[in-house]
């Protein structure tokens, strides 16, 4: 089976996002004409994602974040200076003969979206998905028995792999109603604007309302500011109200979609060729007040 032949059942499988589609996914490198020896699904096309498909032997990598570190991602690099260390992540690919291909916004653009099918699939989670969903990204859980805050840290860090996360909150806080949000920054989702009755209106304050009205306790966004529902929730805890905030990162919050994209991957290979999921790794580390140095040292 040929990289193109896989890759023409993959836009069979994703919604049709139209003739006018010019976003940022694409074949970004390879000659797709191969035959395919092998696929590995990753979040993330880093550098060490790549010397582990080097040696799986695959020669199709599927991610779903960027490979450049430009934002629109174009394959060429585009600043006007060198990147050195692009330029040897790219020679890694050509040398091994590896077609590298982002799959972003098709796989958001499914109802219920792939990746976070996949996020709620492998934390055990999605029987307990509501149908509420009143803003983008807004993904209810409620779970049956409250969880401690500091438990679901765990269950998550276990889960997803990561070395820590960053919380607000109690970690003693009993939580029954979570919502997965977006990226909270300006213009993220639902535009910045003044509606007919004078009252402001962006993705911070409809999520604000969901915590305010409908009972949300918990969130766990996106990429986050600090100055909008995150001093919320630090001035309700404050106030006595059982509210938190978990932070496990962007790359973190989507990689089980990366692990879910094996599973389709491999139904539409029919098992013909090897599928893995690559971790990404979490790509942060952690030093609290107490020093690692002096941990190591004990």
């Amino acid at each position: 089976m040929t990289i193109q032949e896989i890759l023409d059942r993959v836009s069979e499988y994703h919604p049709d996002l139209g003739e006018d589609y010019h976003g940022c996914d694409e074949v970004k490198f390879g000659d797709c004409s191969q035959e395919c020896t092998g696929i590995v699904s990753a979040l993330v096309p880093t550098v060490d994602v790549i010397r582990r498909t080097i040696e799986l032997k695959a020669n199709l990598l599927y991610v779903h974040e960027p490979v450049s570190y430009l934002t629109p991602d174009w394959p060429e690099w585009k600043a006007d200076y060198k990147c050195r260390i692009y330029d040897e992540k790219l020679k890694l690919l050509k040398e091994n003969k590896i077609v590298l291909v982002r799959d972003h916004d098709h796989m958001h653009a499914h109802k219920p979206d792939s990746i976070f099918t996949g996020v709620l699939k492998y934390l055990g989670w999605m029987e307990y998905l509501t149908e509420e969903q009143k803003i983008p990204f807004g993904y209810i859980v409620c779970f049956p028995k409250a969880k401690k805050l500091r438990e679901i840290n765990q269950e998550l860090i276990e889960k997803i792999g990561m070395q820590g996360l960053r919380f607000i909150g109690n970690p003693e806080a009993e939580l029954k109603k979570i919502a997965f949000t977006g990226h909270i920054y300006p213009d993220a989702f639902i535009p910045q604007h003044f509606n007919e009755d004078g009252s402001w209106s962006d993705y911070a304050t409809e999520i604000i309302r969901e915590m305010e009205q409908d009972g949300v306790e918990c969130i766990i966004p996106g990429e986050v500011i600090e100055w909008t529902v995150l001093s919320y929730i630090r001035d309700g805890i404050s106030l006595g109200k059982n509210l938190a905030c978990i932070n496990p990162g962007h790359f973190n919050w989507e990689e089980l979609g990366a692990r879910y994209a094996k599973d389709w991957l491999m139904e539409l290979t029919e098992n013909k060729v090897s599928v893995f999921y690559v971790p990404t790794g979490d790509m942060w580390k952690y030093q609290t007040k107490k020093s690692l140095f002096e941990q190591k040292s004990e």
